[in-house]
């Protein structure tokens, strides 16, 4: 018996006559999580396998599928030739170790096996209970489920685990978006929720050397490595914000201090947008979370950018965000103890409620053209 990996998709079962462009795009992100790993990857109905590579790689091919947005779920599986003899021996040798109650169920798609669907799991099961001792039959509440799938090939699965992945669409299905990047916890968590969708990502992160050190976008760029294994790989845009920072600092009332920084950045990632191919901008806000995010604050960040504004988090609170951190792998990452751009000239009172008006009146004190252009002008470029 051969080992191998079962594929199954997600959403793409809904879809309708497109739904072979989904499945090729899955397909293709697959081969690509999987093209340094010595494997064949094969397409059926519906489903992929993963077959023909060492048995030592499995671990490395699982977590890499894991994180491929699409898959549904994943099963580690065997391959046998359809032969009751060799589909009983896997069945057993599956079930040798496991305890508790099961049941298996047979799908025959090959119509030519001598025995129907429900002959082949009764007899299974009564062979896996003579050779498993420690084991009872539940066909209702089993603890596990013994899956025989016939294929019409001559050949035939048998696996008993899956474990769930990503879930979601195929990354390009749902256009390109840029990230706001920060070094928190939120904005991470924002980027593989529009992984989920089916978003490609860049990331845009606002840098302000010497207030911020080397240490705080090494951070940055560790999250994004974290978050571009969902989004099939990632280009970070690394922006010098400082002079931005310091001229609003200087010329502006301070409590829209954090006001006026989000209309930059916004205005700043909208262009690196467009000049790349992006058609959206992502945030990690929430609703009421801080300042920066309430109602007034983020019409006054939506105002000057035409492109629409995803927030995936907006309805979250912490604890829910916290728990995909964690899930992801970012978690331990963002909290970290080392400053971002938004720490830098924090006002004691930042305006919890700015009047756009005055919001507007405060930002003509400063030349935003020049200053954006600036900051365009100093711009690192980081593969992911």
């Amino acid at each position: 018996m051969k080992k191998i990996v079962i594929i199954r998709v997600c959403e793409i079962f809904l879809k309708g006559k497109n739904r072979f462009y989904f499945v090729n795009l899955l397909e293709e992100h697959i081969k690509k999580a999987l093209c340094d790993i010595k494997c064949d990857v094969e397409k059926l109905q519906m489903r992929f396998l993963v077959e023909n590579f060492d048995e030592s790689d499995y671990d490395r091919i699982a977590d890499r599928l894991l994180k491929v947005c699409g898959i549904h779920n994943i099963s580690p599986a065997y391959l046998v030739k359809s032969d009751y003899d060799e589909i009983k021996n896997c069945a057993v040798a599956l079930c040798s170790e496991k305890e508790g109650t099961f049941k298996v169920e047979t799908n025959r798609a090959d119509k030519t096996f001598p025995m129907n669907s429900v002959e082949l799991s009764r007899e299974l099961g009564g062979e896996i209970l003579d050779a498993c001792k420690n084991l009872k039959v539940d066909v209702r509440k089993p603890d596990f489920t013994v899956n025989v799938d016939i294929r019409e090939n001559c050949k035939t699965l048998i696996y008993t685990d899956s474990v769930k992945a990503v879930g979601g669409m195929p990354i390009g299905s749902s256009g390109h978006g840029f990230l706001m990047l920060s070094g928190g916890i939120d904005s991470p968590v924002a980027g593989y929720m529009m992984c989920k969708r089916g978003m490609k990502l860049s990331a845009v992160h606002f840098h302000s050397y010497p207030y911020t050190g080397e240490a705080a976008k090494e951070k940055v760029i560790s999250l994004g490595k974290t978050i571009s294994e969902y989004s099939a790989g990632m280009t970070l845009y690394v922006v010098k914000f400082t002079h931005i920072q310091e001229q609003i600092h200087e010329k502006c009332d301070e409590d829209l201090m954090i006001t006026l920084m989000r209309r930059f950045m916004m205005r700043i990632t909208e262009r690196l947008a467009l000049k790349y191919g992006g058609q959206s901008i992502i945030t990690g806000e929430s609703l009421g979370q801080v300042a920066s995010q309430t109602m007034e604050s983020i019409t006054s960040s939506n105002s000057v950018v035409k492109i629409p504004v995803f927030r995936p988090l907006i309805a979250f609170d912490k604890l829910e965000t916290i728990e995909i951190a964690e899930k992801i792998g970012t978690y331990e990452t963002s909290i970290l103890p080392y400053e971002d751009c938004c720490t830098v000239f924090l006002p004691k009172h930042p305006a919890i409620k700015p009047k756009l008006d005055r919001v507007i009146r405060e930002e003509s004190k400063l030349d935003v053209e020049s200053l954006i252009d600036e900051a365009l002008g100093f711009v690192e470029v980081i593969e992911l």
